[in-house]
């Protein structure tokens, strides 16, 4: 058993077979949406670190010795204070016991989809418009996802009017557009600034090639449809528009700032209660 000497404390030694556990069943876990292949792979890293762990600890734990500062340089005691001092209640001269203080209203995140999905649609259709000559198209190519006959059909198939394809193309389209207008009212007043920047550029991106990766592993066919350079403009400018519909509602502040009175749940008035 390795213990601290009087110039050296003892500390477990760094290893890297947590993160391989760790890697192996993330990978266990996305087999379940891409490929029985990367679940083999990751239950092997799993079970190679788990081995390598075990014997970082037993039949003796690995530790490292780090040298210790000379009595001089080392911290002095702390001294205590028996003094009180004034805490700030909630809310308090602008205290903030959690961010963020302000949110945007879930209706904003439902225009903002809404408005979005409209940008987004506009430059779908644009792009079946000038280069398929089919308004169809991206509409067809989108109801692919649930339709296995769309995600067979050929180009004139594809650039073909569809009913059955156009109402799941448009529900789907709609759903998906509210869902993500909702993310963005929920998400966008945690960041940090230049919300523009992550809600129009990095957010689409993000997902954008997610869903790529994810469509070259599920259905190659579908994924070969898109045009992805295309699908990338349209992801941005519904981000740019979905947030910017966001940004503009009025923030309604959290209960943290309220009154104890009100976040009690009693029938007082919040101007009352800061008025008592």
């Amino acid at each position: 058993m390795n213990k601290s000497g009087p110039d050296s404390h003892a500390l477990p030694a760094p290893t890297v077979w947590p993160m391989v556990v760790a890697l192996g069943l993330t990978l266990v876990g996305a087999a379940l949406v891409t490929h029985v292949v990367v679940g083999i792979v990751g239950l092997a890293l799993a079970l190679i670190g788990g081995v390598g762990w075990w014997y970082q600890v037993l039949p003796e734990e690995q530790v490292e010795h780090v040298p210790l500062a000379p009595l001089g340089e080392r911290a002095k005691p702390v001294v205590r204070v028996s003094a009180a001092v004034e805490h700030l209640e909630l809310g308090e001269a602008g205290h903030r016991v959690r961010l963020p203080i302000e949110v945007q209203p879930l209706s904003a995140g439902v225009k903002g989809g809404l408005v979005g999905g409209v940008a987004m649609a506009a430059v779908a259709l644009a792009y079946g418009v000038l280069l398929q000559r089919s308004l169809w198209y991206p509409i067809n190519v989108l109801s692919a996802v649930a339709m296995p006959s769309m995600a067979r059909a050929d180009v004139p198939e594809l650039r073909a009017f569809n009913a059955t394809a156009l109402v799941l193309g448009i529900g789907a389209h709609g759903i998906v557009s509210i869902l993500v207008g909702l993310l963005y009212a929920a998400i966008l007043p945690m960041l940090p600034r230049r919300h523009a920047l992550w809600g129009g550029l990095i957010a689409p991106l993000l997902w954008t090639g997610f869903l790529w990766a994810l469509l070259a592993l599920r259905n190659p066919v579908l994924a070969a449809r898109v045009d992805w350079s295309w699908f990338v403009v349209s992801q941005i400018a519904f981000g740019l528009v979905a947030g910017f519909v966001v940004a503009r509602a009025t923030p309604i502040a959290t209960m943290q700032t309220w009154p104890l009175q009100v976040r009690a749940g009693m029938h007082v008035s919040i101007e009352r209660s800061e008025r008592q």
